[in-house]
């Protein structure tokens, strides 16, 4: 399976800023996210997600990680679902439930 996304990292600071945002994502966490186009997402982290080597749209290697957000039909039926959203797309995360 080929591994592509549409932003590649490979600047240490921006790799270390993808990892740190991992570790606030915890599996089972319900958290907004602020987005880099300004809009908040929520949900529930459905597995931590795992910073990954991904080819670029010009074939170069980098880093990105995929965090799987789902959206429970309770809060709103017609939503429900999931939603894969690029960790280096994340500007920040706010947890709703108390952290461990």
């Amino acid at each position: 399976m080929t591994r592509n996304a549409e932003h590649v990292h490979v600047d240490p600071a921006e790799v270390a800023r993808i990892r740190e945002l991992i570790e606030q994502l915890p599996n089972g966490a319900r958290v907004v996210l602020q987005m880099a186009d300004g809009g908040p997402l929520e949900g529930i982290v459905a597995a931590r997600p795992v910073a990954q080597l991904f080819f670029g749209p010009d074939g170069s290697e980098g880093t990105n990680a995929v965090l799987r957000l789902e959206q429970p039909a309770m809060d709103a039926p017609e939503a429900a679902g999931w939603r894969d959203v690029w960790v280096d797309r994340i500007r920040a995360v706010r947890r709703l439930d108390p952290a461990d």
